[in-house]
């Protein structure tokens, strides 16, 4: 691996408090976390969970006497912690070129509407033909930026190569502290609500502000970001011809910190309708209704996000197409095979009888919670391979929405 993040940190939640809450009682709060982490089946006695368990303890012990600013109340917190790259002014695009090795401009740029405000990067490519060219969205993971997740995905220099747009929106620390996409919050589970709302207003913009070709827009995210990018697939099926999840979470698989925790470590969410695989695996979230194709990377090794979750994004797309009785049974296909970094990994492929392939799954042998293929430069980057974002962006361009909304 690559990263330049110590892989202590990635088990260390971050959980922003109130210090000003009327009657906040940490013991009960701390208390409950626990229960429902204990009725996960995730011990907290020993392990990487104990660590997990004493900061959790210690956050809400310090509720009181917080000194700074506190987020809002509602503000719920999860995933981890990692190094950022530190934020670039805005250069002219030859400028941009240099740090990125790609020749288009990478300009920040804000987007508002009824769903909130957000800060995004649009990288356009020099090159390109004539007409509308595909649009990418990419979603970054918890503490990150979209210059960082740019510069460890390396998609700005793909998408100079081969003619189309990245657009990175940027989580702000005043919707989560640790900028993380709120996949855990109910209202953000939903199409007019929330950050789906936000995000896809967003995209709907930038595609009329450029010559976007309206059948191939794409969303991708790893982390945190993936976990949004398949709200947004199943919220959205208008706008994304495809998605992609690099060490994600399925659709509907919390509502709240103590489930997010749950799912996060493959357990049982706690959502009623649940209940869990034997093994302690994760059980199935919430039915997704819509057949979007789907690409899912997820290493074996990963601690962070289990793997676990990554197979379940998979069953939850491949029960969509068994559930429609007009649509042929998918055919899957495995093989083993080594990147170009020597990184074994499995690669399940789900064809429809014109051998388009509609589900692909690529499981990490040995990688953890990191980018595959990635660039040091950025962080949550595993350099051994294979590529995920050449591999996504092949998938992707082999996926077009027939309906142009």
């Amino acid at each position: 691996m690559t990263s330049r993040t110590n892989p202590k940190d990635l088990m260390k939640p971050f959980f922003a408090t109130r210090s000003s809450l009327p009657g906040f009682d940490a013991s009960a709060v701390n208390a409950t976390i626990e229960r429902a982490l204990a009725d996960a089946g995730i011990d907290t006695r020993s392990g990487p969970m104990r660590a997990v368990t004493e900061t959790i303890r210690n956050a809400l012990g310090s509720a009181g006497s917080a000194a700074a600013a506190a987020p809002p109340a509602d503000a719920d917190i999860i995933d981890v912690t990692a190094h950022v790259v530190d934020r670039q002014p805005d250069a002219p695009p030859e400028a941009a070129g240099r740090r990125s090795s790609a020749a288009g401009s990478f300009t920040m740029q804000h987007f508002s509407n009824h769903a909130g405000a957000r800060s995004y990067r649009l990288y356009i490519p020099a090159t390109g033909g004539e007409g509308p060219r595909p649009l990418l969205v990419m979603l970054h993971g918890c503490t990150q930026s979209a210059e960082d997740f740019a510069a460890g995905t390396r998609m700005n220099e793909l998408a100079e190569r081969h003619g189309f747009f990245v657009v990175y929106p940027e989580q702000s620390a005043q919707a989560n502290p640790s900028r993380c996409w709120n996949w855990f919050n109910r209202d953000d589970q939903q199409r007019d609500r929330g950050e789906p709302a936000l995000l896809a207003g967003l995209v709907r913009e930038v595609a009329a502000r450029h010559d976007v070709d309206r059948g191939a827009m794409y969303v991708a995210g790893l982390s945190a970001g993936a976990a949004m990018a398949v709200i947004l697939g199943e919220t959205h099926p208008d706008l994304f011809a495809a998605v992609g999840a690099h060490s994600g979470l399925p659709y509907g698989s919390a509502h709240d910190i103590a489930s997010a925790m749950a799912a996060m470590k493959g357990g049982r969410s706690g959502m009623p309708a649940l209940k869990p695989h034997a093994g302690g695996a994760a059980a199935p979230p919430t039915r997704i209704t819509q057949a979007v194709p789907t690409i899912v990377f997820h290493g074996d090794r990963d601690h962070t996000v289990r793997h676990s979750n990554g197979s379940q994004i998979v069953m939850q797309a491949e029960a969509v197409h068994r559930a429609h009785p007009d649509r042929p049974p998918l055919k899957a296909s495995k093989a083993q095979a080594a990147g170009a970094g020597g990184r074994r990994h499995t690669r399940t492929v789900y064809n429809d009888d014109s051998g388009r392939p509609h589900i692909e799954h690529w499981t990490l042998h040995g990688a953890g919670h990191a980018w595959s293929g990635g660039s040091a430069n950025g962080s949550y980057t595993d350099g051994n391979g294979p590529d995920a974002s050449a591999e996504m962006l092949r998938f992707f361009l082999a996926q077009r929405r027939v309906a142009c909304a």
